[in-house]
């Protein structure tokens, strides 16, 4: 598979077949034409002194400094030095890879006056599977993500730590093992590989790729709870949801009727209460806000994908240099933050099924925390508690980031966005996502197992998929394995592909 970078058409699926798959990446014809273009540009206005931030003169706080003929030929290299400054583990190859992804869509506008060789060699970089070693923090977020992408542009100097073939090498030597020659950085270079939102928006575009597999797997675990607890089925009729018009709930609602068709409970007969608690039947509008907002989410997070990310901007087409601010992360930051407080909200939402499946006062006839000797054996009752603490750690995590600005550059970078920090947590929120609604999978297995009725066919093969991994609880045993097991379930989208399988896709 080849993804042609064009600037305009990058989605977040194709983003994560480079990232992940190791997709290969071309630069469309008419991208680089652009780019020269685009330098041809600024080699005009260098060779005529006209003044430009960050190429003929200091960054931030040093903007007014201008500098000599010899000091443009060096800016470059010290701005990336000094960029390079952030801190903790290196990022996983996938974020670094869609990142490079996303500053090479970035150039192929044509507005960004870096030497078409930069971005060519990310293009390499990325086909022959060189990726930087990069610190995870550092970012504000603002001025784009200087300090993961400059530890990124020290290996356009043949300098840094890559990764390459299972090894972490430096820079040059990854480099001449790939064949990938070293272009160095001239004048705007570096500031131009480096001046955008990229890494922030490239991993917001891969938890969104997962957040939305797993809330249909979310709704795959709501259909199992909502079965052995004997649901009304009213509640998910596509009418109700249509005459209220929120598009997520109408979707959510058809994929639960989608998930437990076939079922008995579906035929009216089963004997039900008239009206079930909300984490029942209010499944659709919860789990379908969140779905809208994801989206809202995904909408921002692919215009960012395909815009011109940089600073300054050149415009070929009206030969005129544009000083802004189109590196301000907050765009992405803000709905990011609403997606990740979405996941919190389905999780607790998740755990209140989890709670009625083992609460003897409110299961529907099933044994009381789901044990087959009650008192002697104690069932499921500590999976609640390890749900509870997930859930615990995520609301805590679910505070926005984008309005935690600290002034930066001696208050020339005074408020930034912060979507770094957006980023780390929606990575752990929806880790602990996972083990939430493996958890319900699990408890709800365990209750189906005590039912006698004829199961929906999406809720029978996502138990068959659960039986695979975890075994009845029969005899009380240590959980642990289960929980990490079922974790890793969710995770891998297993069950979410043999429901659809045997279903059809979810929406």
């Amino acid at each position: 598979m080849t993804i042609v970078l064009d600037g305009s058409n990058l989605t977040i699926d194709n983003l994560v077949q480079v990232a992940r798959f190791g997709a290969r990446v071309e630069l469309a014809p008419a991208a680089l034409e652009r780019i020269k273009v685009c330098r041809a540009m600024l080699e005009r206005k260098l060779a005529a002194r006209e003044i430009m931030y960050g190429t003929n003169t200091g960054i931030g706080e040093f903007s007014e400094k201008i500098l000599n003929d010899e000091q443009v030929k060096e800016f470059q290299r010290f701005l990336v030095y000094n960029h390079a400054a952030g801190i903790g583990d290196p990022l996983p190859v996938e974020a670094v890879r869609a990142a490079l992804t996303g500053r090479i869509n970035v150039h192929a506008h044509g507005n960004s006056a870096c030497r078409p060789e930069i971005t060519l060699t990310l293009v390499e970089m990325l086909n022959r599977g060189v990726t930087p070693v990069v610190c995870q923090k550092g970012s504000v977020g603002a001025c784009g993500d200087l300090a993961p992408m400059a530890q990124a542009a020290l290996l356009l100097m043949g300098e840094g730590e890559a990764f390459y073939q299972g090894e972490r090498l430096p820079g040059r030597v990854a480099m001449e093992r790939a064949g990938i020659p070293v272009p160095g950085l001239h004048a705007r270079d570096g500031l131009a590989t480096i001046n955008g939102s990229n890494v922030l928006t490239a991993m917001s575009a891969l938890h969104l790729h997962d957040m939305g597999r797993w809330i249909k797997q979310v709704e795959i675990a709501a259909a199992m709870s909502i079965e052995a607890l004997l649901g009304n089925m009213k509640p998910y009729t596509s009418k109700l949801h249509e005459l209220r018009g929120f598009r997520g709930a109408v979707a959510s609602a058809a994929n639960l009727m989608k998930v437990i068709g076939g079922s008995d409970l579906t035929t009216g007969k089963m004997k039900t209460k008239v009206q079930d608690a909300y984490s029942m039947r209010s499944t659709p509008q919860v789990v379908g806000a969140a779905r809208d907002a994801l989206a809202y989410a995904r909408s921002q997070v692919e215009i960012e994908l395909n815009g011109v990310g940089d600073n300054p901007i050149w415009v070929p087409e009206m030969d005129v240099t544009l000083t802004g601010a189109n590196f301000q992360g907050s765009p992405v930051s803000l709905p990011m933050d609403m997606a990740g407080a979405a996941i919190t909200m389905v999780s607790v939402l998740s755990e209140r099924r989890l709670n009625r499946l083992t609460n003897p006062a409110l299961s529907q006839g099933l044994p009381d925390f789901l044990a087959h000797e009650p008192g002697f054996y104690s069932g499921l009752m500590l999976s609640q508690y390890t749900a509870d603490s997930l859930i615990v750690e995520q609301r805590i995590l679910s505070m926005p980031a984008s309005i935690q600005s600290i002034p930066a550059a001696a208050d020339q970078e005074d408020f930034v966005s912060m979507g770094m920090n957006t980023v780390i947590k929606n990575g752990q929120i929806l880790d602990n996502a996972y083990g939430v609604v493996g958890i319900e999978f699990m408890a709800a297995a365990q209750a189906l197992d005590f039912r006698t009725f004829t199961p929906g066919k999406g809720t029978a093969a996502a138990r068959e998929v659960i039986r695979r991994h975890v075994k009845h609880l029969e005899v009380d045993r240590p959980l642990f394995d289960d929980h990490n097991a079922m974790k890793a379930l969710v995770k891998s989208g297993e069950i979410l592909d043999a429901v659809e399988k045997t279903v059809g896709a979810l929406e």
